[in-house]
């Protein structure tokens, strides 16, 4: 005879919001690394130039415009559906918008033709391009900051 054990362990709930926290985070890893592959491809043994050139450039934008994405999903899923976001959550998600598109205009300043070696010159990431990156990078981490609900985590 076999007996069947009624087990009444319970039984994880997935929400939504767990399912979009998930998929924020896995969209931002891959961002990571794809980021990182743009931007230091000599830590995986695929540097072949000296200089950061075009598809090193064009990888790393690529690259920070899915942390964006999956930083923006996973804070998204941390604000309740029937909630309204904040103000300040709202100038958050522009200020992430901003600040990509500053951090793409500075790393392909070249390409665009207004860098300090617009084409047919091999496009160049110098130090001007590197600062417009980092601002943009910077207004992007404000952003990603000011989306946080701090406000469910006041103390009462």
């Amino acid at each position: 005879m076999s007996e069947e054990k009624n087990s009444t362990a319970p039984v994880p709930v997935v929400t939504r919001r767990a399912d979009q926290a998930r998929l924020g985070l896995f969209i931002g890893v891959i961002g990571f690394l794809v980021f990182i592959l743009g931007a230091k491809p000599e830590w995986l043994g695929l540097d072949r130039s000296p200089v950061i050139g075009f598809v090193q450039i064009t990888v790393f934008t690529f690259g920070l415009g899915f942390l964006c994405l999956g930083g923006y999903i996973g804070l998204s899923s941390l604000w309740k559906s029937d909630e309204e976001r904040s103000i300040l959550a709202d100038i958050g998600a522009r200020l992430i918008g901003t600040g990509y598109v500053i951090a793409v205009f500075a790393g392909m300043a070249d390409i665009f033709g207004m860098g300090t070696q617009p084409l047919p010159a091999v496009p160049f990431f110098g130090p001007w391009q590197a600062i417009g990156v980092q601002v943009g990078q910077v207004m992007i981490a404000a952003g990603l900051t000011l989306m946080i609900p701090f406000h469910r985590y006041k103390k009462q």
